[in-house]
């Protein structure tokens, strides 16, 4: 008989979601996570010696949490709305810029784009999220059900003309279509282009599946703040699991899956043991499992740099109508035109850092202050995070043990050339007089987390939803968890519903094992 009903591989937060479930509906649960610290990408951290800042280090933003798994597992998470949505200054005069405020009448919203020299796109703008918003009540639902068919959805929907654009053809239709401005194009674009290395005029419209999932979450697209940071969501999922009797292993590796017998052989770097379950959940990437397996795969390719900084204060903008305090309290595009997204993404193809390099910039501490000590807030410190897209991880490869300092470079750069002050002059300093700032890139992601090739989503994202052809015969093939093995199931960002802090893939594959035992 085997000594857990679940052995799950990876302690990330989808891990944890799952481990929650299942310990909850009485299985036994054992979790092995490789790692000296739960959470996986969903953690704070604080990485500057000295210097009372819990960073989200990795992932810092919450869309794709469901309601539901929040009150299924009595989390302990608040999740603040973010009221500008963003500010993007626009490159060829950062005097001036867009900025998009959720509290603002139509006819403040018609003043800030015709700021731009885009007023047609206003009315445009409130029409298209209009739609997407339709999309997301009908979609987002459907995540922690059994997989439906687009068709079905389709029709749950009804008539809807952005639809067909997002899923029949490349996104940059669709953009160039509904937009005329190049700044707004640009804005609309990037959310198809997170941890996305592609094209907008992709066929395969893997930039429109990443444009999907970025505007579904929580039945609206909006992008929430955790507060206490990230840590305090998977902190949370660890509890609920642990309270449930879940057993939660830090430094344990696993290094094979026997898929027959769902045995997992793993090591705490003392002892070698084989756990035997009644199924093995996988939370880890689909190219990890593969290699647990002993079957060949082909690692993705992530394509993003993060940095992290923590400043004195927020750095002074170009533009005299907007505050720093409402510019970066949402998103902060930096040389993000539609234009120029094309224009690097081709560059960094051709293996050459994009100059601009695109950025998005967000700060945390606006919305949630208690991430830094009373010491530093009473000074005005903040945490600054800087997101740079085009940087595919074949081009972190070939920049080798340069790459870090180079994509920094490229980072700051950008970020300056919108600013009316080097960023640099602000940086606070650690207790060994260091600049606060720190740069992630894929190679980093792929060392620290074990995601193959650095990808944020473990892998291209798929349709939440199934194929016209797709098996629907087995609980695990219903619920989008299936890895082709009976008792080994995927519960992490690879899932078919997986990628972003969301905890559906873990909910998904838990659901998918309760139904399988019923059966």
């Amino acid at each position: 008989m085997p000594g857990w009903d679940a052995v799950i591989i990876g302690g990330g937060h989808n891990g944890l979601t799952a481990a929650g479930y299942l310990a909850r509906a009485g299985r036994r649960v054992l979790v092995l996570e490789r790692s000296p610290q739960l959470g996986g990408a969903a953690v704070s951290q604080r990485p500057f010696a000295g210097v009372d800042a819990r960073l989200s280090r990795y992932s810092y933003l919450v869309s794709l949490l469901p309601r539901q798994v929040i009150d299924d597992l009595g989390l302990r998470v608040t999740l603040l709305r973010r009221r500008f949505s963003s500010y993007t200054p626009d490159p060829s005069d950062p005097a001036r810029g867009l900025l998009v405020d959720g509290y603002a009448s139509a006819a403040d919203a018609a003043r800030g784009f015709a700021r731009i020299g885009a007023w047609p796109d206003a009315v445009a703008w409130a029409d298209f999220y209009r739609a997407t918003a339709r999309i997301a009540r009908t979609v987002f639902p459907s995540l922690l059900e059994p997989l439906a068919t687009a068709s079905e959805l389709r029709r749950r929907l009804g008539s809807d003309e952005l639809w067909d654009d997002l899923t029949g053809r490349p996104l940059a239709g669709a953009l160039e279509d509904w937009f005329g401005s190049d700044l707004v194009r640009g804005v609309v674009a990037t959310d198809g282009l997170i941890g996305t290395f592609a094209s907008l005029t992709d066929t395969s419209l893997e930039a429109n599946r990443c444009f999907l999932y970025h505007v579904i979450g929580g039945g609206t697209g909006d992008w929430d703040v955790p507060v206490g940071g990230m840590g305090q969501v998977s902190a949370e999922l660890a509890r609920v699991a642990r309270a449930g009797g879940a057993v939660l292993r830090t430094g344990a590796e696993v290094t094979a899956v026997d898929a027959d017998d769902a045995a997992v052989t793993w090591s705490d770097g003392a002892a070698t043991r084989t756990e035997r379950a009644g199924v093995v959940l996988s939370a880890v990437a689909p190219a990890v499992l593969d290699r647990l397996l002993g079957r060949p795969s082909e690692p993705p390719v992530g394509s993003q740099v993060k940095v992290n900084l923590v400043l004195t204060r927020l750095p002074r903008l170009r533009d005299p109508s907007v505050r720093p305090e409402e510019a970066f309290a949402g998103t902060f595009h930096v040389n993000e035109g539609y234009s120029r997204l094309e224009a690097a993404y081709r560059t960094a193809a051709a293996g050459t850092v994009p100059d601009p390099l695109p950025c998005e910039v967000y700060c945390h501490t606006l919305s949630d202050p208690g991430i830094l000590s009373g010491s530093l807030q009473g000074a005005g410190f903040h945490t600054m995070t800087v997101f740079g897209l085009h940087t595919p991880h074949h081009l972190v490869t070939a920049l080798g043990a340069t790459a870090r300092e180079s994509l920094q470079e490229a980072v700051l750069a950008s970020l300056n050339s919108v600013l009316a002050e080097p960023v640099q002059d602000l940086l606070a300093s650690d207790a060994d007089g260091r600049p606060c700032i720190e740069t992630r890139t894929t190679a980093d992601l792929e060392a620290a987390l074990g995601m193959p090739g650095g990808h944020i989503f473990h892998g291209p994202l798929a349709w939440p939803w199934a194929a016209p052809d797709e098996p629907l015969d087995t609980p695990a093939q219903r619920w989008g968890v299936s890895t082709g093995h009976p008792r080994v199931l995927c519960c992490g960002a690879g899932a078919v519903r997986g990628g972003g802090v969301s905890g559906i893939a873990g909910q998904n594959a838990a659901m998918a094992v309760l139904q399988g035992s019923r059966n």
